[in-house]
Order: structure tokens, then sequence, then C-alpha cells
């Protein structure tokens, strides 16, 4: 899936769209990534000396795939909707240049939520770990 495919699926825009492509995607599971730039405007302000990429916005980043693998055979009218987040954890750093993939499955849908469990790695280490919960407006 290419920057174009995202943008007809997610509501997102810049500079809050934190999904540059998709890897994979299967029935339950997606992997996608963000190329992480210098440029991003979060930078300026968040340790201009020493750039880190927000730990909210890393899970941000893992809730924009999980409304991805969610609304991949949806209506244009729906609306992926970020619930909550359990067992949020950071154990490295997200720096300018680093390629953040996001590895997102689905765990259990009940009443239409969705409870995802997400990771986000940058050279094949884990930097982020949560679980997410996503239900779907319909329009």
């Amino acid at each position: 899936m290419n920057i174009d495919e995202i943008m007809k699926i997610l509501p997102h825009r810049y500079p809050f769209l934190l999904v540059d492509g998709v890897e994979e995607v299967s029935e339950n599971k997606i992997i996608a990534y963000k190329n992480v730039s210098v440029n991003e405007p979060f930078f300026q302000g968040h340790f201009p000396q020493y750039p880190i990429m927000p730990g909210v916005l890393i899970i941000e980043g893992l809730a924009q795939t999980s409304g991805l693998l969610l609304m991949k055979d949806l209506k244009d009218d729906a609306i992926p909707l970020f619930l909550g987040i359990d067992k949020a954890r950071f154990k490295k750093e997200v720096r300018p240049g680093d390629k953040l993939v996001y590895e997102v499955e689905l765990i259990q849908e009940k009443m239409g939520m969705y409870k995802l469990s997400g990771k986000g790695k940058v050279n094949g280490k884990v930097v982020t770990s949560a679980e997410i919960l996503v239900g779907i407006k319909k329009g």
C-alpha cells in the first residue's frame, strides 16, 4: 500500500498522518512504516538539541496502522476512532533517520470494538509496545 492508498482509507493528513507505507497486510495483521525525518515539525520543540520522536506519536502511528487494518474493506464514510490504550511501554528512542516499523495484530473483536497488539520497531528491535482499542464510526 502506498501513500495514495493510505490516504484513501485514513482521514489523517499532514502533519498528523504518521504512516508512509504498508509492507504487508493480511486479514488479522499489518506491517507498516514511517520514515522519520529531521524535518518533522515536532522535532522543533521536542528536544531540539537531541531530537526524539514523542512516544505519544509512536502510539498514534500504531493506532493509525490499526485503523488501516480494520478499514481496508470498509466504505469511505467509516472513521476509525482511537478508544484506549493499555500496557504501553517505551524501550528505545526513535530518532531522525530511523525507519519506524509498525507491526499490528488483531487480538479480539467484541461488539464493534477491536483490541489490537502493536509493536514499533527500529532495525528489528522493539522500541514501543502497546495494546490499542479501536472503534469504527460508520456514517
